[in-house]
């Protein structure tokens, strides 16, 4: 493995079922992507031992590809030491804990303190090189796991691989308390941010299963199938069970401030293994409360 001041290395050994095969195929087959072949043939190419490699040559069984990633492109993120909760790392994978109310990009109107700052300051108090390439995206007032790749080549695979489930609190009682969601998502007349099922829209699917029953609200864990802006919003909505606290889509803020959704649960492939990982996260507090506030039945 390279320094913290070098690219990162990658090697791949050569398994007996690649044997003959030629490189640009074995490298494709280990999720190296046309874009990042290209890049590192300009930066140092590919070697076996002391030996360059062409995309066109052979490899052969026994063999190890080795090759450097190219350098992280520029970033007008700036770094900020912002406390980050760090959930799981590995050499390609850093899943973080976003809470409630950070956005997770810069934008016109959050300036600084996102998770992308707060990503920054930790690899430049690491004394490390980086850009924030998350995997999942989710809303600043929504809380829960986001899935960064540390390079290029991690973040094809696990943008391949990655499967999340949420957890929710609903208004009401979805009828039937398991299944299925399939309603097509648009954007509202009118607005950039609004969302709504329509007709025309893009085909959205979303599976969820009710976990408890606190008073008039509902635990859910939920999956989006699809991964449309706003979908489990929306699709809840529409089934006539809004997020507690999602005023943009029903739902009343009486007992709690924020829609009541938190990303509980990340899966994807370890880039470089055969394991597939399982991250976790608990209810967050606020969430809790508001269960905790109504009696069950």
């Amino acid at each position: 493995m390279a320094d913290r001041d070098s690219p990162a290395e990658l090697c791949f050994a050569v398994a007996p079922e690649a044997d003959g095969w030629a490189l640009r195929d074995f490298l494709r087959a280990a999720g190296v992507s046309a874009t990042l072949v290209k890049a590192v043939k300009k930066q140092g190419g590919f070697w076996v031992g002391d030996t360059p490699l062409r995309t066109c040559d052979v490899v052969r069984a026994g063999q190890s590809v080795r090759f450097y990633l190219p350098p992280e492109p520029p970033t007008s993120v700036q770094p900020q030491a912002i406390p980050l909760a760090i959930a799981y790392e590995s050499r390609h994978v850093l899943v973080l804990e976003k809470p409630a109310g950070m956005a997770v990009h810069p934008t016109l109107n959050y300036h600084s303190g996102t998770l992308a700052n707060a990503y920054m300051g930790l690899l430049q108090a690491r004394g490390e090189a980086g850009v924030f390439r998350p995997v999942n995206r989710i809303d600043k007032d929504t809380s829960g796991l986001v899935l960064c790749a540390k390079n290029a080549w991690a973040a094809a695979l696990l943008a391949g691989s990655a499967r999340k489930v949420y957890r929710a609190i609903l208004e009401g009682e979805p009828s039937p308390e398991q299944g299925r969601i399939e309603a097509p998502i648009a954007r509202a007349p009118g607005s950039i941010i609004l969302r709504r099922v329509w007709p025309g829209g893009k085909p959205s699917c979303t599976e969820y299963a009710a976990e408890r029953r606190a008073g008039e609200y509902t635990l859910v864990r939920a999956a989006p199938i699809t991964g449309r802006t706003h979908q489990l919003r929306v699709h809840f909505a529409h089934i006539g069970c809004p997020l507690a606290g999602d005023e943009l889509y029903g739902g009343s803020r009486a007992g709690i401030a924020r829609q009541a959704l938190h990303c509980a649960e990340i899966s994807f492939a370890e880039p470089g293994s055969t394991e597939r990982k399982t991250v976790t996260s608990p209810l967050p507090p606020d969430m809790a409360a508001l269960l905790e506030s109504v009696k069950e039945r």
